[in-house]
């Protein structure tokens, strides 16, 4: 019996001290994939509007106060642009950080006023987590400062202010890699196989590049 035991504790820790079948990947991305990436996006329908208002319906009611008779024809939104007055949007990386220029028009309808079209850009910065609870890599967009056109004045302050909340509070997070997503099998020949598990997720940001270093296990299917 206690030959049976000490062999079965032996095998017990052999198992527990084997290591995992461990490997790393990396990805690299640079500044011309995202450039062609949001092409592709703007040539497929663009992205969708952003609004401004935490309520619009009370919104609506405000502007019709102030304006009766006339239909409130404004989108009190924000809509992402591929370029508006010689600044495009898109992602550059730069001693390792993210920087994101965002073009944008837009509308809105303060009391008293009516309708005001407007366009700019914000000046945003990326960084890039993990979300462990979800097992992802998202960026969170933090918007810097908004440049804005077309206001003639009115309510620019307020309205920037609310470019940006809006900017803030929905578009982030955005999910960039899902680790389920970027798992698969390595089929094997007369065997059931083997899973390539994402277990992790690194990303590095250098000059022009992001590199995304994902870890990987190997696990029976």
């Amino acid at each position: 019996m206690k030959k049976f035991l000490g062999a079965f504790l032996a095998i017990f820790l052999l198992i527990t001290i084997v290591p995992a079948q461990k490997t790393e990947i990396t990805i690299t991305l640079n500044e011309q994939f995202f450039d062609v990436l949001l092409d592709a996006i703007y040539q497929n329908g663009g992205m969708p509007d952003i609004p401004l208002a935490q309520n619009s319906k009370r919104e609506e009611v405000i502007t019709a106060m102030y304006s009766p008779g006339e239909k409130n024809v404004c989108s009190d939104a924000i809509k992402i642009l591929r370029e508006s007055n010689s600044v495009r949007t898109a992602v550059r990386f730069r001693e390792g950080k993210i920087y994101a220029p965002i073009a944008f028009s837009g509308s809105y309808s303060p009391p008293f006023v009516g309708c005001v079209d407007f366009s700019g850009y914000a000046e945003t910065n990326i960084d890039l987590e993990f979300d462990q609870q979800n097992q992802r890599l998202i960026g969170r967009a933090n918007v810097l400062n908004v440049s804005l056109n077309g206001t003639s004045g009115v309510g620019s302050t307020i309205l920037a202010k609310m470019v940006q909340s809006a900017i803030d509070k929905k578009v982030n997070p955005v999910e960039i890699l899902r680790l389920d997503k970027i798992s698969f099998p390595v089929p094997i020949q007369n065997s059931k196989g083997l899973m390539m598990r994402a277990v992790g997720i690194r990303p590095e940001v250098g000059n022009g590049t992001l590199n995304v270093h994902i870890d990987y296990e190997f696990v029976g299917r």
